[in-house]
């Protein structure tokens, strides 16, 4: 055996481990660089077969928006909400689309003043049957999202 190969492998033995050291990254470490990556923005907003053919996502956003705002209008304009509350102008509504495509909706009623149960029953009557809502994504993944949205009561 020659001399220069013995004395490699002298050296790998006494000093060779710290070259197959590799480190293994700490989970917490992983995690924390993970979330530092994640933006808490969808890729894709929830939609509605309407607005699906728009490519720009900001018009996008905008005709969704415009479809809620218009079919939650529509629906509870034709109740006895208006009539019974005639100084209340404006609900804000927080909608949560989930990531099975489900919706619910909970008005916010900022006083106590407006009877928040009669409200709460009024709308969530008239919105039972909501049109079909396709969920938001995250890298491809349909998730759980959550806005308000004020409503106009009264439009004149």
């Amino acid at each position: 055996m020659p001399k220069s190969f013995l004395i490699f492998t002298v050296f790998l033995m006494l000093s060779g481990c710290q070259y197959f050291d590799n480190q293994v990254p700490e989970k917490d470490a992983l995690l924390e660089k993970e979330l530092q990556s994640i933006t808490w923005e969808v890729d894709e907003f929830p939609s509605v077969p309407q607005c699906d053919s728009i490519a720009d996502q900001t018009l996008h956003k905008q005709c969704f928006i415009d479809f809620l705002t218009q079919n939650i209008q529509q629906r509870i304009s034709v109740d006895t909400l208006a009539l019974r509350f005639p100084e209340l102008d404006t609900i804000n509504v927080k909608i949560t689309v989930f990531a099975d495509s489900s919706i619910t909706f909970e008005p916010e009623i900022g006083t106590d003043t407006y009877e928040p149960e009669v409200i709460d029953s009024i709308i969530r009557t008239r919105l039972r049957d909501f049109p079909s809502v396709s969920p938001a994504l995250k890298r491809g993944l349909p998730v759980k999202t959550q806005f308000i949205l004020p409503v106009i009561l009264h439009i004149e």
